[in-house]
């Protein structure tokens, strides 16, 4: 993943015939999709005319015809760390992907792996953990998921650089 671009949303098939989209979100702030704000896209920046989050479809400046919206379809928006952040304010102990990704995940005082990606699955963030060596030379598997819920997690250490679990080593032993 490039760090300079990180995707906020996959825009979808075209709705209706003013050139509206679907757009679906890859970001838990929504707020950021509002007229006048640009966005980084596989096809050259775009600027949101609207956007309706109500109906999850958007519309782009220039775009005014199912024609030419159809070309943008499936393409990628994508933000920089600086504009998401300064247009996002998260709360406490909240993280953006980009911020975990690449965290060791620690279980007790055991480092088992690497979290490689997040992936939401039926709503719930699933840290993608790619297993230390020593743990795979033992005979575990490569890969594994881990709910990010309180069930398993413990902390987030951006200072230590770990993700501090609960039982994520269970999981390992079990996939």
């Amino acid at each position: 993943m490039n760090p300079d671009k990180i995707p906020v949303a996959r825009i979808g098939k075209t709705v209706g015939l003013k050139g509206e989209m679907r757009l679906n979100l890859l970001s838990d702030f929504p707020e950021q999709f509002k007229a006048g704000a640009a966005f980084m896209s596989d096809r050259g920046e775009l600027t949101i005319a609207s956007y309706n989050p109500s109906r999850g479809t958007v519309r782009f400046e220039g775009i005014e015809s199912v024609e030419a919206a159809k070309p943008l379809t499936n393409a990628y928006l994508y933000t920089t760390k600086e504009a998401g952040e300064a247009a996002c304010r998260l709360a406490e102990d909240e993280y953006f992907w980009y911020q975990i990704i690449g965290l060791d995940l620690v279980d007790g005082d055991e480092v088992i792996g690497r979290i490689a990606d997040i992936e939401r699955l039926a709503g719930t963030d699933y840290l993608q953990v790619s297993t230390s060596e020593a743990l795979v030379d033992k005979g575990y598997a490569k890969q594994f998921l881990v709910p990010y819920v309180d069930r398993y997690i413990d902390r987030v250490d951006l200072q230590k650089g770990a993700v501090v679990t609960r039982g994520a080593k269970e999981i390992l032993e079990a996939s």
